[in-house]
């Protein structure tokens, strides 16, 4: 069918005529003549078959006929992206080249145009063309009236809803009269789709074309792969073919920049397409690719939906998309305009279970290609069942993954090489002598520990001796000595006594032979107790104190430390005879000993 059998207005016919645009698309055909009847439509149809000119044909040609306020907003077009946005904004301009009074107005964050919206949207713009998130936040400042909108169009409606603007769609509906005609377009028709076109649409016309099917001029093709073989892959086509309008789509913004990063380290001309770029940057970028400055353009998904270019003969998706939508869309940036297009898919090793979900919704075997000669062998394509999400499914962990498929770099597997320390104290452990060695003088310092309640009961004893009697001497360990006095008084002479107090004031209240022993053994523990003693073999230990028997611990130590209130002082040297010269000099000055 041609325009002119349509009920179009002069003047956009004559902008038609000079866009070179004579026929209809079959969803134009269809849809055009419904809304110029005035009901509202829900269409279905597949990306690229001219569902912005079936919009806004008809409804550019009702208010350049007339009827509408001048000063008001009549129509509302939602878009999910700025890009679409600013692609709609595109076309309004020239289909209505030849209106005259019609105007209209991009609304959308990110630019520097703030005054012109607030200035467009409160004198009243005639066709509105907004972001949700963007339309919220001017009727949340009273900026917009929507009270004599009479058209609200829904484009690329299952994207917004993916996006999280369901509520936003309707609080804006919420704001519209009801008289208002409301047009929804879609390439799927999800259930979600359904329920909200159940709640906005009044008694619809559906209109159905192919539902979600990708057109049959592109060729389909995949690589079954590892993550690390794509690269490889990309090289290799890029060599074979011409470099020209290529889209590469990728999961993530983090996995944009790392493929771009990799392909300009191969010297090829690329750019890079996600959120990170401020509105500017998108729009720079968008110019060079479709001015021919860029090759090949690494986006994510914002560049999937509504974006026309006419000559894009390659679209590579780096990552097979979980949702079978999001295929459709990528794959069908290219064979626009009745050109021919082909997709190429790599499916890793994850991807193997969602690709076969694909192939399922196009009810056909998308062609295998083999991998080029020097990547290997790639994954057996087998059937998988739908893996398990991971517990830890955090931005953090993601960014792992991505880092590891990317840095193939392979960790030490022997990590106890790495640290002698802890293979040292491994060997110790193994070492039989020197826990035997450690376990003995763990026992000698518990035999001193269980003296302790002895002293108590001399406490006592003490003093019942002061009662008795005073004749007692007194030194630093008076108490113990008082003690010890009542305790060897019984059947002695006084001679006797009189020598033992010697000497325990000199500490040698014991024979000799027990004191060597003792200093022995306390030397020994001591020896045995520090860090870094020597073992059987004269080699030095590295024993940590504290350190599960490994090292006298804080618990050993503490009890030691009880124990050992009365310290053994070391034997005097017998005094030599003092010299015939210096005796007579002290003599001399009085100096006393």
């Amino acid at each position: 069918m041609y325009f002119d059998e349509l009920d179009l207005n002069d003047n956009v016919l004559d902008a038609l005529y000079d866009m070179r645009f004579d026929t209809c698309t079959p969803v134009q055909e269809k849809c055009i003549p419904e809304i110029l009847k005035g009901n509202d439509v829900m269409g279905v149809a597949q990306t690229g078959t001219g569902k912005t000119a079936a919009y806004l044909l008809p409804v550019l040609s009702k208010l350049d006929d007339g009827g509408y306020p001048s000063d008001a907003i009549n129509c509302v077009i939602m878009s999910p992206t700025r890009e679409l946005a600013q692609q709609i904004d595109q076309a309004m301009q020239g289909f209505g080249y030849y209106l005259q009074g019609v105007s209209s107005v991009a609304v959308y964050g990110g630019n520097d145009g703030y005054d012109q919206e607030l200035k467009s949207l409160r004198m009243g713009a005639d066709v509105v063309i907004a972001t949700p998130g963007r339309l919220i936040s001017h009727i949340s400042l009273g900026n917009v009236d929507l009270s004599k909108v009479s058209f609200f169009i829904l484009d690329e409606a299952d994207r917004m809803l993916d996006m999280g603007f369901s509520e936003d769609i309707k609080t804006i509906a919420a704001k519209l009269p009801k008289t208002c005609q409301t047009i929804m377009f879609s390439a799927t028709m999800p259930e979600k789709i359904e329920e909200l076109a159940k709640t906005l649409l009044k008694n619809p016309v559906e209109i159905k074309l192919a539902v979600s099917k990708p057109a049959e001029k592109i060729q389909q093709k995949a690589y079954v792969c590892y993550e690390t073989q794509k690269m490889d892959i990309i090289k290799d086509i890029f060599k074979a073919g011409d470099l020209q309008r290529v889209i590469i789509f990728c999961g993530s913004k983090m996995k944009v920049k790392q493929v771009a990063g990799s392909l300009q380290r191969k010297h090829i001309n690329c750019g890079e397409m996600h959120s990170d770029l401020d509105q500017a940057e998108r729009d720079n970028m968008m110019f060079k690719f479709k001015s021919g400055q860029i090759d090949v353009l690494v986006a994510t998904d914002i560049v999937a939906r509504g974006i026309d270019i006419d000559d894009i003969a390659l679209v590579i998706n780096y990552d097979v998309p979980h949702d079978t939508e999001d295929y459709v869309h990528r794959i069908g940036r290219t064979a626009r305009a009745d050109r021919d297009g082909v997709a190429i898919t790599f499916v890793s090793e994850e991807d193997i279970f969602y690709f076969q979900q694909i192939e399922k919704f196009l009810e056909k075997e998308v062609e295998k290609v083999a991998l080029p000669e020097g990547c290997g062998e790639g994954p057996a394509y087998t059937k998988q069942n739908k893996p398990r999400k991971a517990g830890n499914n955090s931005a953090k962990s993601r960014r792992r993954k991505d880092r590891e498929q990317t840095a193939h770099k392979r960790k030490p597997a022997n990590k106890t090489a790495n640290r002698p320390e802890k293979a040292q104290r491994r060997t110790e452990d193994n070492n039989p002598q020197e826990n035997s060695k450690q376990g003995n003088n763990q026992q000698d310092n518990n035999q001193q520990g269980n003296n302790q309640p002895r002293n108590k009961d001399n406490k006592k004893q003490q003093g019942n001796a002061r009662q008795q009697g005073k004749n007692a001497p007194r030194t630093k360990d008076g108490q113990q000595q008082g003690n010890s006095q009542q305790q060897n008084n019984g059947g002695k002479p006084e001679n006797e006594n009189k020598q033992n107090r010697n000497n325990r004031r000199k500490g040698n209240n014991r024979p000799a032979s027990d004191q060597t022993e003792n200093k022995s053994r306390n030397r020994q523990a001591q020896t045995d107790n520090k860090p870094g003693s020597q073992d059987n073999n004269g080699k030095r230990r590295n024993v940590r104190p504290g350190s599960n028997g490994r090292g006298r611990g804080v618990s050993q130590k503490k009890t030691s430390e009880k124990s050992t209130t009365r310290k053994v002082t070391p034997i005097v040297n017998p005094q030599k005879k003092e010299n015939v010269v210096k005796k007579f000099i002290k003599r001399i000055f009085g100096f006393k000993k």
